[in-house]
Protein backbone atom coordinates (compact mmCIF):
# COMPACT_ATOMS: atom_id res chain seq x y z
CA UNK A 1 0.00 0.00 0.00
CA UNK A 2 1.17 3.57 -0.59
CA UNK A 3 0.86 6.78 1.07
CA UNK A 4 0.00 9.81 -1.17
CA UNK A 5 0.21 13.62 0.18
CA UNK A 6 -2.21 15.80 -1.62
CA UNK A 7 -2.48 19.83 -0.97
CA UNK A 8 -6.02 21.15 -0.93
CA UNK A 9 -7.58 23.81 0.44
CA UNK A 10 -8.70 23.67 4.03
CA UNK A 11 -13.00 24.14 3.44
CA UNK A 12 -12.71 21.43 0.71
CA UNK A 13 -10.59 19.13 3.03
CA UNK A 14 -13.60 19.78 6.02
CA UNK A 15 -16.28 19.53 3.15
CA UNK A 16 -14.48 15.75 2.23
CA UNK A 17 -14.07 14.84 6.21
CA UNK A 18 -17.40 15.45 6.50
CA UNK A 19 -19.05 13.45 3.05
CA UNK A 20 -16.94 10.58 4.68
CA UNK A 21 -18.40 11.34 7.81
CA UNK A 22 -22.22 10.60 6.00
CA UNK A 23 -21.28 7.75 4.56
CA UNK A 24 -20.04 6.30 7.39
CA UNK A 25 -16.43 5.63 5.90
CA UNK A 26 -13.06 6.90 6.60
CA UNK A 27 -11.83 10.11 4.62
CA UNK A 28 -9.19 7.30 3.30
CA UNK A 29 -12.14 4.95 2.31
CA UNK A 30 -13.70 7.88 0.61
CA UNK A 31 -10.88 9.06 -1.49
CA UNK A 32 -9.78 5.16 -2.42
CA UNK A 33 -13.65 5.07 -3.65
CA UNK A 34 -13.00 7.85 -5.76
CA UNK A 35 -10.10 6.98 -7.77
CA UNK A 36 -11.36 3.81 -8.51
CA UNK A 37 -14.39 5.41 -9.94
CA UNK A 38 -12.19 7.79 -11.94
CA UNK A 39 -10.13 4.83 -12.87
CA UNK A 40 -13.14 2.86 -13.88
CA UNK A 41 -14.21 6.02 -16.18
CA UNK A 42 -11.19 6.58 -17.62
CA UNK A 43 -10.76 2.36 -18.96
CA UNK A 44 -14.11 2.99 -19.98
CA UNK A 45 -13.53 5.68 -22.24
CA UNK A 46 -10.34 4.36 -23.75
CA UNK A 47 -11.62 1.21 -24.12
CA UNK A 48 -14.87 2.42 -26.37
CA UNK A 49 -12.06 4.73 -28.54
CA UNK A 50 -10.19 1.57 -28.95
CA UNK A 51 -13.30 0.09 -30.31
CA UNK A 52 -14.43 2.89 -32.29
CA UNK A 53 -11.15 3.33 -33.40
CA UNK A 54 -11.30 -0.70 -34.94
CA UNK A 55 -14.65 1.09 -36.44
CA UNK A 56 -16.75 -2.04 -34.64
CA UNK A 57 -20.42 0.34 -34.26
CA UNK A 58 -22.29 -2.53 -33.03
CA UNK A 59 -19.49 -3.18 -30.24
CA UNK A 60 -19.02 0.38 -29.57
CA UNK A 61 -22.91 0.85 -29.31
CA UNK A 62 -23.15 -2.50 -26.52
CA UNK A 63 -20.09 -0.50 -24.81
CA UNK A 64 -22.51 2.51 -24.31
CA UNK A 65 -25.46 0.64 -23.37
CA UNK A 66 -23.28 -0.86 -20.90
CA UNK A 67 -22.33 2.67 -19.25
CA UNK A 68 -25.29 4.07 -19.48
CA UNK A 69 -26.50 1.30 -16.94
CA UNK A 70 -23.83 1.50 -15.11
CA UNK A 71 -24.70 4.73 -14.30
CA UNK A 72 -28.18 4.60 -14.13
CA UNK A 73 -27.61 2.10 -11.24
CA UNK A 74 -25.04 4.82 -9.78
CA UNK A 75 -27.49 7.20 -10.02
CA UNK A 76 -29.79 5.09 -7.85
CA UNK A 77 -27.54 4.25 -5.29
CA UNK A 78 -26.97 8.34 -4.87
Amino acid sequence: MSTLTIRIPESKHARLRSLAKAKGVSLNRLIDEFATVALAEYDSEIRFRALAARGSKKLGLALLDKLDNAFAVRRQVS
